[in-house]
């Protein structure tokens, strides 16, 4: 015969074990916080996570009415055994109700420990990016220089030519990477409102597709279209590097430039728009 249930016993075993779930969550942000161990952050999970169901278990074998139950039907009316009966059953549950303040206020403090220490792990993500996706290293007055370094003249290249460039001092920064084309030999207008942006025929754009971010690299004059040979995007250069071909949807920023009195291209600005595919030019 099974012996019968000690309801202050089991009350007091679940407030333990939720305690102790508790402490192992508090343990385990620590941990973390210091710099993580794996197999120990293993082991606290488990208690933390173990304990909260043996409290489970505890209370639903130890303090809720135990089963199965049958109601026989019949008549109506309520026998004097019937409300005797249901009297008992009231008054077995009564028990139940009385110790279960405890027990509710220690799974709180186990699950909101245990949901305390589950924010830790959001640090791995790295820091806030902030406004760095929406920002290259081109500014007001930045230097274009070519992949060595050295400074771009007017006359570094002649129409039909093009060259990776960056803005001086941030040389192989990837996403301020951008193809320089001298598109023609007098000032070429792309699209309205950019009626200063391509001094002498020079024109540059982000080098970085729009679709995945692959290298924007091979330019046709012949055809005046940008090829990116990771998913065969093309772009038309002459209308402003919009899409003709490929999976890319938009078309590439253009970076505003300008030629100084020594005769040194440098930029009017950053880009007006986000670089880079096309989940960088949502909303923000």
């Amino acid at each position: 015969m099974s012996k019968s249930p000690n309801p202050q016993k089991a009350s007091t075993h679940a407030a333990i074990a939720l305690g102790l779930s508790a402490a192992a969550s508090i343990a385990l942000a620590i941990v973390y916080a210091a710099g993580g161990q794996n197999q120990l952050e293993g082991v606290l999970l488990a208690v933390a996570l173990g304990s909260i169901g043996y409290a489970f278990v505890a209370v639903a074998r130890n303090l809720l009415p135990q089963g199965p139950y049958v109601e026989d039907r019949g008549i109506l009316p309520s026998t004097i055994g019937e409300v005797e009966a249901f009297e008992t059953d009231l008054e077995r549950g009564e028990g139940w109700l009385t110790r279960r303040g405890l027990i509710v206020k220690m799974l709180g403090v186990a699950g909101g420990a245990l949901g305390l220490a589950a924010l830790f792990p959001i640090r791995s993500l790295g820091p806030s990016p902030g406004r760095t996706l929406f920002t290259t290293d081109w500014t007001t007055d930045s230097q274009v220089v070519d992949e060595q370094g050295e400074p771009v003249k007017r006359d570094t290249l002649d129409v039909g030519g093009a060259l990776t460039v960056f803005p001086k001092g941030s040389v192989e920064v990837e996403d301020s990477q951008v193809i320089l084309i001298r598109f023609q030999d007098t000032d070429y207008v792309t699209k309205e409102g950019r009626e200063t942006w391509g001094p002498e025929g020079y024109i540059a754009f982000s080098k970085v597709c729009v679709h995945a971010g692959c290298p924007v690299g091979l330019y046709q004059h012949d055809i005046e279209k940008l090829l990116c040979p990771c998913h065969q995007s093309t772009f038309d250069v002459a209308d402003a590097c919009n899409p003709v071909f490929g999976p890319a949807t938009r078309a590439l920023p253009q970076l505003p430039l300008k030629i100084d009195d020594d005769g040194f291209l440098r930029s009017q600005s950053d880009f007006t728009e986000p670089i880079g595919p096309g989940f960088w030019n949502r909303d923000r």
